[in-house]
């Protein structure tokens, strides 16, 4: 028997996915994030290059790890690289894989995903180049509307991400938005997918677990 949380998560889950679908997005929910790994993989056909952005929710679930295992995958591991001339020349061959995983900084309740960049680098991919993106996202980041899913990427998200990355604005010293124009602002970017032209390109698995930031 589920819990009051449980079944509340796979409501909120199958209307998303009914708005996911209306907006061209393919999609789905896993109760646990260890059924989320093996539906990420499953997603994945043999023979497919991958990368993926700078998520914690994707590396905080271990897929890379399970990636890896595959030996039938090529597996682009943007975490090895060092040099900023090795990190910018991943992020390039980013654009010409068969799939590319991320997050998201937000979601509202009606299917519009949005994520906040500081170079730019991950919100590009998502829009054009990997033949497939797969967006994996605990339900902890869906807000009810879009505006407040705006609101969620740039005062929650956005402050702890700039402590992870040690990134030197306002946010990173006093963990609020200034809606700065900080040289290193790590808001630079707002991209929000409210549709997905090519059908089958966009993916979203939904986790009932609280992930990410």
């Amino acid at each position: 028997m589920m819990t009051p949380q449980e079944a509340r998560n796979q409501k909120l889950a199958e209307q998303m996915i009914k708005n996911l679908n209306r907006r061209n997005m393919e999609a789905f929910y896993c109760p646990t994030g260890e059924e989320a790994v093996k539906k990420v993989s499953e997603l994945i056909a043999d023979g497919s290059s991958v990368t993926w952005g700078g998520t914690a929710t994707v590396r905080d679930l271990g897929i890379p790890e399970a990636l890896k295992e595959r030996k039938t995958l090529e597996v682009l591991d943007r975490d090895q690289v060092e040099s900023p001339e090795e990190k910018l020349q991943m992020y390039l061959r980013a654009f010409s894989t068969d799939v590319y995983l991320t997050s998201a900084n937000a979601m509202s309740e009606d299917g519009e995903i949005v994520n906040i960049d500081g170079n730019g680098n991950r919100v590009a991919a998502i829009s054009w180049g990997p033949k497939k993106v797969i967006f994996v996202v605990g339900l902890n980041k869906v807000a009810q509307t879009l505006e407040a899913a705006i609101a969620r990427a740039r005062s929650t998200a956005s402050p702890v991400n700039a402590q992870r990355f040690d990134i030197k604005t306002p946010c990173r010293l006093d963990g609020r938005c200034h809606d700065c124009n900080s040289p290193e602002s790590i808001c630079s970017y707002i991209h929000i997918v409210r549709n997905c032209r090519n059908k089958g390109r966009l993916v979203v698995v939904l986790i009932g677990e609280d992930l990410g930031y």
